[in-house]
């Protein structure tokens, strides 16, 4: 079944690259093919988190508030690490849509030069930071050491990461979704593997009624960062032996070629991927002052809050998939040239996102308290948890319209308006909400500014959508 519909994927796709002409069932088809494995890789990315946390719970309220306390911080050297594997893959995308397969290899092969010297540059600053950053972000001194030794680890396997981002990049952008989606499920699997053992102390478990002794090495929080990063660098591995040697498209292995970097590619991949990092910078750094106005409100507030966050992860990561789908349906039209058919996957994929998402939205209300009480045995951090996720579940459906959205003009390359959007969003409301909420309504302030600032941003992403001038101006037409 999974190489039957691998199979129908790529003969859909081919309609775009041969100029053929698509059905509304047949977009439709292509759209849900191309996202169920997206949606599956993402909910798999977030169920190692939620592991993560679940397992790092039941050591208590400091274990957990530690690792929240730098996870925005590990999310903006995420979020610039894929968006500069993202100058390169939409690249990629466009020259598989016009059928030049040889360039898209020779993009690529630039891509791993530049994407190892850049996260080299990025482990080099996270190692040198490590130490002072809880401290910069006013978290309790009792926290300070694990939250630097996690932080640290994290650093050091950088590079892994990014290969992993680079390439699962690649295979998407190319219309492999299946790949990526079941890597990362291995990746999931192996990160519960080795948590059970580096986290935990060696104990003594009952199956069946027989005691079984379990060996561990007891390393607690860092023991989180170890399974974690270990589980990444295998998945690394493997994604990168896909890509370069049995993708169809993309095989680079054997083939003869430089890995010098051009200064057209890098230039264009700068202009892609340049604002979106600096945008995933911004949004980031708001949201390391959200955790610095969220600090002072203690320890049971951190940890609720990270829990809460990792939570309504499960919501939107269905969105991101749409959106990764959303990125290959777009860079592939407009590399045809097909531009009333890219219109049509925009609105197909945006509409998709805020149906799945809204669903998600009614579950995660439904089921607050019992997804919280997975995460942590704290009956305080349950509580403030639970009426936190009620308060954003509200947003779901405009959040999924803003990370649609964004994940379509990614894949066109229209990339500063959507930026700039999403800047003026994140500092102009979220921001200024919470600095005023958060005295008088303590946590729950803080993610009521979320959810208005959400819905507003959702509201501008469907404007940009609809409209032809500012987004499709100067767009080539081969063919609608």
């Amino acid at each position: 079944m999974i190489d039957h519909g691998h199979k129908s994927t790529d003969a859909l796709l081919a309609m775009i690259r041969d100029g053929k002409s698509m059905s509304l069932r047949q977009q439709l088809r292509l759209t849900a093919l191309l996202s169920f494995p997206a949606i599956i890789a993402q909910l798999s990315s977030i169920a190692m988190q939620y592991i993560d946390a679940s397992m790092v719970g039941s050591l208590g309220a400091n274990a957990s508030a530690s690792i929240g306390l730098v996870s925005t911080t590990t999310w903006l050297f995420w979020g610039v690490m894929s968006a500069a594997s993202t100058g390169f893959s939409v690249q990629v995308a466009h020259l598989i849509g016009a059928g030049d397969f040889v360039k898209a290899r020779r993009v690529l092969r630039q891509s791993f030069t530049a994407m190892l010297l850049f996260s080299a540059i990025l482990a080099t600053i996270g190692i040198i930071i490590s130490t002072p950053l809880p401290s910069w972000l006013r978290g309790h001194e009792s926290i300070h050491h694990e939250s630097s030794r996690y932080f640290l680890i994290f650093s050091l396997f950088l590079p892994a990461l990014q290969l992993s981002f680079l390439a699962g990049s690649m295979l998407r952008c190319s219309g492999n979704m299946r790949i990526p989606s079941m890597l990362n499920v291995l990746m999931c699997i192996l990160d519960v593997i080795f948590n059970f053992i580096l986290i935990f102390p060696t104990r003594t478990l009952s199956i069946f009624g027989n005691p079984i002794t379990i060996w561990g090495a007891g390393l607690g929080v860092e023991g989180a960062a170890l399974g974690t990063v270990l589980a990444e660098t295998i998945v690394a591995i493997l994604m990168v032996w896909y890509l370069t040697v049995r993708s169809p498209m993309l095989h680079i292995f054997g083939e003869s070629g430089s890995f010098r970097v051009h200064l057209d590619t890098l230039r264009q991949a700068v202009n892609i991927g340049l604002p979106m990092g600096l945008e995933h910078m911004a949004i980031c750094s708001a949201q390391i002052l959200i955790t610095v106005i969220v600090a002072p409100l203690g320890v049971v507030a951190i940890a609720a809050n990270a829990f809460a966050i990792i939570a309504e992860s499960l919501c939107y990561m269905p969105g991101y998939g749409i959106a990764e789908a959303s990125t290959t349906l777009a860079g592939q039209s407009l590399g045809a040239g097909r531009i009333g058919l890219l219109r049509r996957f925009g609105n197909i994929t945006a509409l998709s996102g805020m149906v799945v998402m809204g669903i998600m939205g009614v579950a995660l209300y439904a089921f607050a308290p019992q997804i919280i009480s997975v995460m942590s045995p704290v009956a305080d951090i349950r509580a403030l948890g639970s009426s936190i996720l009620r308060i954003e579940a509200w947003a779901e459906p405009m959040f999924a319209a803003a990370i649609v959205a964004y994940g379509f003009f990614v894949g066109i390359g229209r990339t500063i308006l959507p930026s700039a959007m999403n800047l003026i969003s994140i500092w102009g409301v979220r921001l200024t909400l919470a600095a005023i909420l958060a005295p008088s309504m303590g946590l729950k302030g803080v993610w009521l500014a979320m959810c208005i600032e959400l819905c507003f941003r959702g509201a501008v992403f469907l404007t940009l959508l609809w409209h032809p001038t500012l987004m499709y101006k100067n767009l080539k037409q081969k063919t609608s």
